[in-house]
């Protein structure tokens, strides 16, 4: 793991030297979804800070949130304690009737696509004396099998209103690069949501994040911008089945 962890951050200073910028406004976010908790634990143990997860039932069985590190030290019902600087990203879809539990348990929520979801977010982080960063999810590559905006002006409608609502903070964006081998049609992704951000920011300039690039594809997404990469493959190898 800690070999992999080192490979890894290696690879990502030198995409960030070919595009000229510096490698410390780049973070790496493990994607853990299908993973146990052993895994986690161990990518906890190597230095790993930032984590993912697609799905809130999953990770309710792997993540517990602490009030201290004493509380996170034991591993608190064989999960992994939440604390600090130990942080926990929703990047799968969120299904309406689980925003109550997304809002105890994560510290973001990448994946928003609409703006009822966001206000239901909002009144349980209200509820629960919260506030909760979250990212704006956008379809770059038209491919229907994904979720995220895809029309510009609702996007960018939806994103006034969001950050508007109190507990929510409106980091960034969010993509998945399209599924293909083809370097240029996954940088054109990734430009048009950096394009997009640039955009968006004339309204919330405190967007700032652009979470985009998985284990095929990061280094061309660093290339492109993101301030956030979501990896797993490279990592921990091949997911479970």
């Amino acid at each position: 793991m800690k070999e992999n962890w080192e490979r890894l951050r290696e690879r990502v200073g030198r995409a960030a030297s070919r595009a000229g910028r510096p490698v410390d406004e780049i973070r790496i976010m493990a994607v853990t979804k299908t993973h146990p908790v052993q895994v986690v634990r161990a990518a906890v143990g190597a230095g790993i800070r930032l984590l993912g997860e697609n799905r809130v039932q999953e990770a309710e069985s792997k993540f517990v949130r602490c009030v201290d590190t004493a509380q996170a030290a034991p591993n608190v019902e064989d999960r992994v304690g939440l604390w600090g600087q130990v942080s926990l990203h929703l990047i799968g879809h969120l299904q309406s009737n689980k925003t109550r539990r997304a809002v105890a348990l994560f510290d973001a929520v990448q994946s928003l696509d609409k703006l009822a979801t966001a206000e239901r977010l909002a009144r349980h982080a209200e509820e629960a004396a919260r506030s909760l960063d979250v990212m704006l999810e956008v379809n770059t590559s038209g491919e229907p099998t994904k979720f995220g905006y895809e029309d510009e002006g609702r996007l960018m409608e939806d994103m006034a209103r969001i950050a508007e609502l109190g507990p929510l903070r409106v980091r960034g964006l969010m993509t998945i690069g399209p599924f293909t081998a083809d370097e240029t049609r996954v940088r054109k992704a990734f430009a048009r949501l950096r394009a997009l951000l640039e955009r968006a920011r004339k309204q919330v300039p405190d967007m700032r994040e652009l979470s985009m690039g998985m284990s095929s594809d990061f280094e061309t997404a660093v290339e492109e911008g993101a301030t956030m990469i979501r990896v797993g493959t490279v990592l921990f190898g091949e997911r479970p089945r």
